[in-house]
């Protein structure tokens, strides 16, 4: 099936001599999930990791992806002709570039579709194929000919986020943005991006697997704004609630428009990372353009202290559905023929009980031994694994509530566990302790605190591929920016640690063909003391769930890291035991006892 649809598309590229077509994992908004219309690299190559982009020529078809797919991806292409093109951390040039400029010919033509493919991005690939004599071609989308039923734009009503969850109004938050602007000296702002569109105009959506938000680009001024999203979507109440705000509705279509009109002097800003090549292509060149960060983006991730008080009381709910589930999963276990896919169904069920429930957050990974040595696994109904016999499971899981977003990862043991198994998850746990424990000035770029988690899994003799950590959002994106904790991130200066952000600490240790390690929470920046040095943050951590002591090897732990674990636990038991009863309280109280 795959070997035809790359058929089918090397068909038309040959109708319109093309050596190449790079097909990215994006959309018009540069999302991480992408609504179905948008999944073109998944419809070509069946590979269905998040992050990954295809390169097809005449006579060869790759996938790039980084390590947290690389067993995934060699599954899945195997059989379909598509070479799996390993990705490594730390590269400066995205490595299919490179391929591209060392393999198609002087004076030959690279196909993309200009309307997804980030301006920064169009600018490192334009750059790199020009200094070879090759030519880029952005005005055509190479899906549309070979896609037969190619899904339209998603319908999902949008909603209005309310108080009390809403704690800034829409105008308090169009004013922030606008006094950024001004600073910029900029009397308009395009934004394309999602969750910031959903975080300024306290709107929700449907139209993302995992996040509240909905398709739409906007334009603001100094003085009003439009809203461009598809016709219907937009309820008659809702449109009249906005008007009174001043931000208008239009069609979906007409962005492109409204910045083709902007007028010959104005200025303009723009993200150069979150708007499309094709896109600002449409402005004027006699339009000044500003290029910055979204001012959204940093006021989102800073959460109010009302904001941080919903998600305090959203962990305890998040933590009692866990709760519930771990009870029957350890009466269960040995009873009932339980599955990875029956982790997600009896997780999602237990959260689906608690208040202000809306949906997943992410898709649950649930993975048995080998499985959880690949982070980013999801079991299918084709392929996934009983829990029995001996092992470790990884859970990684996480909720959207009307009043935060979760996201937790917590590994237990199944049946006998070995010595080496132990010492991996101490190791990962003496990580997430160290950098859950630091305090460091306010303003430090967060890529830096990397190695604070890293380091205990060094002096071990391992490490992983993936980041520490990334930014949570409020009822809104489980990956929000600008803060990442990663040493493969750059540490440029929007991304400074400032108080009130909200972050994952979860470090990890991955043995492929055997089992996988991960421990994560949530953790939020708040003020730690001045001293003539400058202010200090520390992290508070939000995540309420005990981590499972029965895979601890306790003789690696000094007596200062069990304080913090006791100490934990004993949070953990007092905040979440109000909200459960029977068996899922004697679980809690079980599972948080002191070592």
């Amino acid at each position: 099936m795959f070997a035809r649809r790359i058929e089918s598309l090397r068909g038309q590229m040959a109708l319109e001599k093309l050596a190449a077509v790079l097909i990215p994992s994006a959309d018009p908004h540069l999302s991480e999930y992408l609504p179905e219309r948008w999944q073109g690299r998944q419809w070509l190559s069946g590979f269905t990791g998040s992050v990954g982009t295809l390169v097809v020529t005449a006579d060869f078809a790759g996938v790039w992806v980084d390590s947290r797919y690389w067993t995934q991806a060699e599954a899945q292409l195997a059989g379909t002709g598509i070479a799996l093109m390993k990705m490594m951390g730390g590269q400066q040039t995205a490595p299919h570039v490179e391929w591209l400029a060392e393999h198609v010919p002087s004076g030959a033509t690279v196909a993309v579709d200009g309307t997804v493919l980030g301006v920064a991005a169009a600018r490192a690939l334009s750059e790199a194929l020009t200094a070879r004599g090759i030519v880029l071609r952005t005005d055509l989308d190479p899906l549309d000919s070979v896609w037969p039923a190619r899904p339209g734009l998603p319908e999902a009503a949008v909603y209005e986020h309310a108080a009390p969850h809403a704690s800034v109004t829409r105008a308090d938050k169009l004013a922030q943005v606008r006094g950024a602007m001004q600073a910029k000296g900029a009397q308009w702002h395009f934004v394309s991006t999602l969750d910031d569109l959903a975080w300024i105009f306290n709107l929700r959506g449907g139209d993302v697997s995992y996040n509240p938000v909905f398709v739409a680009h906007a334009l603001i001024g100094l003085d009003d704004a439009t809203i461009f999203v598809a016709d219907g979507k937009v309820p008659a109440t809702l449109v009249e609630s906005l008007a009174r705000d001043n931000v208008h509705v239009a069609p979906y279509p007409a962005a492109p428009e409204s910045l083709a009109a902007l007028p010959a002097d104005a200025t303009l800003l723009i993200d150069p990372r979150r708007i499309t090549h094709g896109l600002l292509e449409k402005v004027r060149a006699s339009v000044k353009i500003v290029e910055a960060v979204n001012p959204s983006t940093f006021a989102k991730s800073r959460k109010t202290a009302a904001e941080a008080d919903h998600i305090r009381a959203t962990m305890e709910q998040d933590g009692a559905a866990l709760a519930e589930f771990f009870a029957w999963f350890e009466e269960a276990l040995g009873r009932e023929r339980i599955t990875e896919l029956t982790i997600d169904e009896k997780l999602t069920a237990a959260r689906a009980r608690r208040p202000g429930f809306v949906t997943l957050s992410f898709a649950t990974i649930a993975g048995f031994n080998a499985n959880g040595a690949m982070p980013h696994y999801r079991a299918t109904e084709t392929s996934h694994a009983v829990i029995e016999g001996n092992g470790l499971l990884l859970i990684d899981s996480g909720g959207q509530y009307s009043s935060g977003t979760t996201d937790i990862t917590r590994v237990v043991p199944i049946g006998e566990i070995e010595a080496a198994h132990k010492r991996d998850f101490t190791v990962v746990l003496k990580g997430t302790m160290a950098l859950s424990r630091a305090r460091f000035p306010r303003g430090i770029r967060s890529p830096m605190l990397d190695s604070i988690a890293r380091a205990p899994i060094w002096e071990a003799g391992a490490d992983y591929g993936h980041g520490t950590g990334h930014g949570v959002g409020y009822f809104l994106n489980v990956h929000e920016g600008p803060q990442v904790i990663s040493h493969y991130a750059p540490a440029e200066s929007w991304t400074a640690m400032e108080e009130g952000m909200i972050t994952s600490i979860e470090p990890g240790i991955y043995r492929p063909g055997k089992w996988g390690i991960r421990i994560e929470n949530l953790v939020l920046n708040r003020a730690a003391g001045k001293t003539e040095f400058g202010d200090f943050l520390e992290f508070e951590t939000l995540t309420l769930c005990p981590i499972d002591t029965r895979c601890i090897d306790l003789s690696l732990l000094r007596e200062d890291e069990r304080a913090w674990l006791n100490a934990y636990h004993e949070t953990v038991r007092t905040r979440v035991s109000p909200h459960v009863s029977g068996k899922a309280l004697a679980w809690l109280e079980e599972r948080t006892k002191a070592i």
